[in-house]
């Protein structure tokens, strides 16, 4: 699969993804949409504008122009960022002027229900019900969520770009996975690999060794690795084309037990079950048993305390989540984690992580690094 530098916007420009809101918005109900800094600013315009206290805001009305509001002093970043090329209205407020009057001001009159960003602050909240009092607000992700969970081919191609860059670093995994290190210096030496390997941003390093890898999201510590010890390592940043990379492979400095080995059997058949099982129209709970329900009749079944995955895009979770109770069927063009885990408290866990895309034949893997059970040195 290529992929180019041009960022996800190629099949699928800023210009026509806020026309698709617009239409989405006035379907959903909404008469209009307000999306400050945040990822689906950045989705529907390409500006990464900074989340200040002043307001920058994208207004995207159900009928009439969307517009962006923003500070006079953040004016030339917003002209220089890909906004510039977009035929969209950039309107300026100064110190003294109230932004959210200016902002309601120049939306259509009638505005009985506004959908506000999932990310938006609060005191913004608060401030644009004040502004709108008439008006009920409801959260846009229902709404972008939709929009952004079916990828076009250059997104998938900057996924693709992000899935390589992580790969890289779990195939040098030995240079500082070692005895007699502690988590954290080894997490500070992955972290700057993420970002030598073309990363943008480190977003989250997860270095687990021994007992402490039976905690899902545990913070590296100083913790020293010990021969035997299986680790659980869960790394991922952001490109600078914005898209997010997350992969989790298991190590063990020396041999590991013949219980964790058994353990990671049933673990590593699950996952590779349900990277298989990825087609259009298998619904996130159907995905989502079929590992769950081999790791149960393994007998490990309790020890599997998390969904299986997540969407990935512009940020590390988003929609698709596979986890029982969704009925949403999968499509074309939606990328998500397949990560079942398996923990056992106080002694040990692993986790097997790819990002996978469901296309129009089946799904395909964007994390290729093995993942079997490594054993370095011990």
């Amino acid at each position: 699969m290529a992929h180019d530098g041009d960022h996800g916007f190629r099949d699928t420009s800023p210009a026509d993804r806020i026309t698709r809101a617009q239409t989405a918005a006035r379907d959903a109900g909404l008469d209009a949409l307000l999306i400050t800094p945040g990822p689906d600013l950045r989705y529907l315009t390409g500006y990464e504008a900074l989340p200040l206290e002043r307001l920058t805001c994208l207004a995207v009305p159900a009928e009439g122009e969307p517009f962006l509001v923003v500070p006079l002093l953040e004016k030339p970043a917003a002209e220089s960022s890909p906004v510039g090329a977009l035929d969209l209205e950039i309107v300026a407020w100064t110190e003294t002027e109230d932004p959210y009057a200016l902002t309601v001001s120049r939306l259509p009159r009638r505005i009985g229900r506004v959908g506000v960003d999932n990310h938006m602050f609060a005191e913004k909240v608060l401030a644009f019900r004040s502004a709108l009092p008439g008006a009920e607000q409801a959260l846009a992700g229902g709404v972008l969520g939709e929009l952004r969970m079916r990828k076009s081919a250059a997104e998938i191609a900057a996924l693709l770009e992000a899935a390589e860059a992580i790969d890289k670093v779990h195939s040098a995994m030995e240079e500082w996975l070692r005895p007699g290190r502690t988590e954290a210096e080894v997490g500070r030496d992955v972290a700057d690999a993420i970002l030598a390997a073309g990363h943008a941003r480190v977003d989250f390093v997860i270095v687990a060794s021994g007992p402490n890898g039976a905690s899902p999201h545990a913070e590296v510590s100083d913790r020293v690795i010990a021969p035997g010890d299986p680790v659980v390592v869960d790394i991922g940043g952001t490109m600078p084309s914005g898209y997010c990379s997350d992969s989790t492979r298991n190590y063990c400095v020396g041999r590991p037990s013949a219980r964790y080995e058994e353990l990671y059997d049933v673990l590593l058949h699950a996952q590779k079950e349900q990277c298989d099982a990825v087609a259009p129209g298998v619904t996130a709970e159907q995905l989502d048993a079929v590992g769950r329900d081999l790791i149960a009749k393994a007998g490990y079944g309790e020890f599997f305390i998390h969904r299986t995955g997540h969407g990935i895009g512009l940020e590390t979770h988003e929609e698709p989540y596979i986890v029982s109770g969704s009925t949403l069927p999968l499509e074309p063009g939606m990328a998500f984690s397949i990560e079942p885990g398996i923990y056992l408290p106080g002694e040990f866990g692993a986790r097997i992580e790819d990002i996978a895309v469901c296309t129009a034949e089946g799904g395909e893997r964007l994390n290729l690094t093995s993942r079997e059970l490594r054993i370095l040195a011990g």
